[in-house]
């Protein structure tokens, strides 16, 4: 699947992670050279630099031939622009905006390009379906086509994976770390990242589900 993000603010950078690691091909978009710069080689996706905003940008990122455009930035007339222009002008199947201030919600709709809307305080990737707080560990997203589960797990005070490395722990075959996300922030699943309480896990498998990643981590 192709896939262009725009806005690499957090949430960006994570999906970015997430989808990459699934084996899409990702394009992250932010004008913002500073951060497109500290990003090289952290993110598993192509780096563009540029206002999503403008056509030239979006066709440079490959949005005329992507299956899924997300805009992801932190303001909600840039994601709505990019919705539109996604939809419109390069007739992206699948078009996923994030709404900031929730008083915009009533515009992201099918008018403006809009396929789903996430609010800005829905849990990461919740694209699909939400995640809930009965579990410290919940699937997040099904790329249904691909069959790809991505599934969030949270280190706890008890988790035997607290204090070691990646390295350390034995992740059976098919589950692959897309990105460690502490006090906010997306950290590369390098070998040598010891993992903390509070650390939140996201992974991708074609195969495991909520129970397997529970038990590997917790």
């Amino acid at each position: 699947m192709k896939v262009v993000v725009a806005g690499a603010g957090r949430l960006g950078t994570q999906i970015a992670q997430v989808l990459g690691a699934a084996r899409n091909q990702v394009t992250l978009v932010d004008q913002d050279e500073g951060r497109v710069a500290a990003l090289e080689g952290r993110v598993p996706a192509e780096l563009c630099l540029g206002d999503a905003c403008e056509p030239a940008v979006l066709e440079a990122a490959g949005a005329h031939a992507a299956d899924l455009v997300v805009a992801t930035t932190g303001e909600d007339e840039d994601n709505l622009v990019v919705s539109l222009l996604a939809k419109r002008q390069f007739r992206v199947p699948r078009v996923i905006a994030r709404i900031n201030d929730d008083e915009n919600a009533w515009l992201f709709t099918r008018h403006w390009g809009v396929d789903t809307a996430v609010p800005a305080a829905a849990p990461l990737v919740s694209l699909v379906e939400e995640a809930t707080s009965s579990s410290d560990t919940v699937a997040l997203l099904r790329l249904s086509k691909a069959g790809v589960n991505v599934i969030e797990t949270t280190i706890g005070p008890r988790s035997r994976a607290a204090g070691h490395t990646l390295a350390d722990i034995a992740v059976p075959h098919g589950i692959v770390v897309a990105t460690v996300v502490r006090g906010g922030d997306p950290l590369a699943p390098a070998p040598d990242l010891e993992l903390r309480e509070g650390d939140e896990i996201l992974v991708v498998s074609h195969t495991a589900d909520q129970s397997e990643v529970h038990a590997v981590f917790q």
